[in-house]
């Protein structure tokens, strides 16, 4: 979508109820509430084919009649010169009631594969010495860890 607004259209022709419309009068039906193009937040619009394929202003109205068969308009209605800040925005949202206890949920969900092969396997310590042993002795604690998820799900015979 990178067919941009025409310099004298800067807004849609409605933008209470976020329409738009095309030089031939035809409606234009809104594709994303919020696309991002290049850091810049904004909102798409394009045009049915069955309005685009005969209508008589198709070559003022598209850059390239003979490859594009409808037309797609883009409103920025932030400044151009303006980038979001993707970290701010994550910051807001964290920072938020709903955020913080999303987040606070992150530091008692221990990683399970781990919580399982200590606790139900009681895989504490390697029994087995050296390199090779102990990655032997992993791998068939995993297989088990691994085939035991079927079984407890209700998928075994």
């Amino acid at each position: 979508m990178s067919v941009a607004a025409p310099a004298s259209v800067n807004v849609p022709d409605d933008p209470v109820a976020r329409t738009c419309v095309c030089p031939a009068s035809q409606s234009l039906y809104r594709t994303e509430a919020a696309s991002v193009t290049r850091d810049h937040l904004g909102e798409a619009f394009r045009g049915t084919r069955r309005d685009c394929a005969l209508c008589p202003l198709r070559a003022q109205c598209l850059r390239t009649p003979a490859t594009m068969p409808v037309r797609y308009v883009a409103f920025f209605p932030d400044h151009v010169g303006r980038r979001l800040n993707y970290s701010a925005l994550m910051r807001e949202r964290i920072d938020s009631a709903a955020g913080r206890a999303q987040y606070a949920q992150r530091f008692a969900t221990v990683e399970p594969v781990f919580a399982d092969l200590r606790a139900n396997q009681r895989l504490d310590q390697f029994t087995l010495r050296g390199r090779v042993n102990v990655d032997t002795q992993w791998k068939l604690n995993c297989l088990v860890h691994n085939s035991e998820k079927p079984a407890t799900s209700g998928y075994a015979a």
